[in-house]
């Protein structure tokens, strides 16, 4: 599940609302909505994130996070490391070996450091 899909899956419950109803609402296959909200669907495009916002009437704040929670949601992330260290490479195939084996712990540690290190 990508954390677009988290927060979609999330929205559509705390509202009560089944997947089919949404999907025909948004115009698009209930298949297609749970692949999106399962994470086996690549990243929404502009107009179905501005379709399922509207969808739910989100509006300021809470829209923005849904749009870059969509941004942050490929599922089939690809580094280019061509042009970078040889250690840059190696830490892009070591994080793509053992991401799988990581705990949930790990990986929000590891993120909470990777978001520190942007805002610097």
């Amino acid at each position: 599940m990508t954390p677009f899909g988290e927060k979609l899956r999330s929205l559509r419950r705390e509202r009560g609302i089944a997947q089919r109803d949404m999907a025909a609402a948004i115009g698009v296959s209930p298949a297609y909505l749970s692949a999106l909200e399962h994470g086996r669907r690549g990243v929404p495009n502009w107009a179905m994130v501005q379709k399922i916002i509207g969808f739910f009437n989100i509006i300021w704040d809470d829209a923005e996070e849904l749009q870059r929670l969509a941004v942050r949601s490929d599922p089939r992330v690809v580094i280019d490391t061509a042009g970078l260290s040889p250690r840059a490479t190696e830490l892009s195939n070591l994080l793509a070996q053992t991401i799988s084996s990581l705990s949930e712990e790990q990986i929000e540690a590891l993120t909470g450091q990777l978001r520190g290190m942007r805002s610097r």
